[in-house]
């Protein structure tokens, strides 16, 4: 079996976005974009010492680490269910535990988060517009899978109701 038949790819949804195959290509063109983005750093952005420049690569770097941990185990916990596509699997089911039990859209906060953790690496403007972008086209696609994903599973409701949706605790 092809891997992009399991994953709910077919021809006729290239055609016509059916299960949100446009929602890939815009999220694939996103992340290539942000990795080949030039840094714009205005001289204004300078930090005023070496001390905040390691504080910021700390941060960074617990960024990183938290958007890599929420993105693998988001990919994992999702297991057999896992597609790229927005619009559910035939068979799956509903995943409310690990990681989905404490944000309902792992993998792509952790796309946010690692943005982010680069743009306070680089103390980038142009990363930091960017990761806004990023921020604002997952927060469309998840809006547009939990449509689908309250059609297909009538508790999806209680879920969203006790799950934030991008941002652990917050958002």
């Amino acid at each position: 079996m092809n891997i992009f038949t399991k994953w709910g790819f077919t021809r006729d949804g290239w055609r016509n976005n059916s299960r949100g195959e446009y929602w890939v290509l815009v999220q694939g063109a996103l992340i290539v974009g942000l990795i080949i983005l030039p840094v714009y750093r205005p001289t204004w952005l300078n930090l005023p010492s070496s001390e905040w420049l390691y504080f910021s690569w700390f941060i960074a770097a617990l960024l990183a680490i938290s958007a890599l941990v929420l993105f693998v185990k988001g990919l994992l916990d999702l297991g057999q269910q896992l597609t790229p596509l927005p619009y559910p699997i035939e068979e799956g089911q509903l995943v409310q535990t690990g990681v989905y039990s404490l944000v309902r859209h792992p993998v792509y906060s952790g796309v946010i988060l690692i943005s982010l953790s680069w743009t306070i690496f680089q103390f980038s403007l142009s990363h930091l517009i960017a990761t806004v972008i990023i921020f604002a086209f997952f927060d469309a696609k998840a809006r547009r899978e939990e449509t689908w994903l309250s059609e297909k599973y009538p508790d999806y409701s209680d879920y969203r109701q006790r799950v934030k949706k991008l941002i652990p605790w917050l958002y």
